[in-house]
């Protein structure tokens, strides 16, 4: 039986087995992941066109920065939170007060973000 609560999310991640890690724990939180990017113009695609609630940013993809993503996300009044191993230190201004997880990053981080 489907969750009528579930979050449809997009992730944006260019590490495969991380954003295989964080499908599976929004999934097993009862969320869908409705697509993943690895590479800034797919996820720019996917966040103007996708019918998403929430995302999560990693902040370096393949080295070009998500923030762009994030600008697009914020006109539409998407919700996000960014993924980076520098927590909010890896932010640029502008985006500092945006929740930061930390990776890698377990379940409960990822329930508190949404």
């Amino acid at each position: 039986m489907a969750n009528q609560t579930a979050i449809r999310i997009l992730i944006v991640e260019d590490e495969y087995l991380v954003a295989l890690h964080l499908e599976d724990l929004l999934t097993e939180m009862g969320h869908r992941v409705l697509s993943s990017a690895s590479r800034i113009n797919e996820a720019l695609h996917l966040a103007r066109t996708c019918e998403i609630d929430f995302a999560v940013l990693d902040v370096n993809l393949s080295g070009t920065q998500s923030f762009t993503v994030a600008q697009v996300l914020r006109e539409r009044g998407i919700p996000f939170v960014f993924a980076t191993g520098y927590g909010s230190d890896g932010l640029i201004d502008g985006y500092h007060h945006e929740t930061a997880l930390r990776k890698p990053y377990e379940a409960g981080e990822n329930l508190r973000a949404q």
